[in-house]
């Protein structure tokens, strides 16, 4: 069964609410034969990376740029993983306080080194996450494991 590998760092009532919807879209009862397994930045490994078939990234944006869990998991996974998981599909949201910009370059700088493919747009939000928000968090979710579907 395709495994959709979500790894995020969520310090925050509007982060948390972005990864619920997240992962909502991807286990959604129309989503079938994928196993969606959900690992903070801080805890995810290169094993957990190999073992997946496409990943779906949750960070804040601290600073312009992406949280120090996540940069964390990238550090750790990506020489291990730089090789085997080429091509491999992604996709990110990212919640910041008013601007992401910083964040999202180094997202797409990160993931382009790895050459993973970008398969959903990026959800990113500043502010409280509004309905239309968390919808397209969900569709993010929905959309990266509806991918894997056989």
């Amino acid at each position: 069964m395709p495994t959709l590998l979500i790894v995020h760092h969520t310090p925050s009532p509007n982060c948390q609410a972005m990864l619920e919807a997240v992962v909502s879209g991807a286990t959604a009862p129309e989503i079938e034969n994928v196993d969606v397994v959900r690992r903070a930045a801080l805890s995810a490994t290169a094993s957990d990376v190999l073992a997946a078939d496409a990943y779906l990234l949750g960070t804040p944006a601290n600073l312009g740029y992406i949280s120090g869990a996540l940069k964390h998991f990238f550090d750790q996974i990506y020489y291990p993983c730089l090789d085997e998981t080429r091509g491999r599909p992604f996709g990110f949201y990212l919640h910041g306080g008013s601007d992401v910009t910083g964040a999202a370059r180094a997202v797409d700088s990160i993931t382009t080194g790895l050459a993973w493919r970008r398969a959903a747009d990026a959800v990113t939000v500043t502010g409280e996450p509004s309905r239309t928000d968390l919808d397209a968090c969900w569709n993010l979710g929905a959309t990266l494991a509806a991918g894997l579907m056989d």
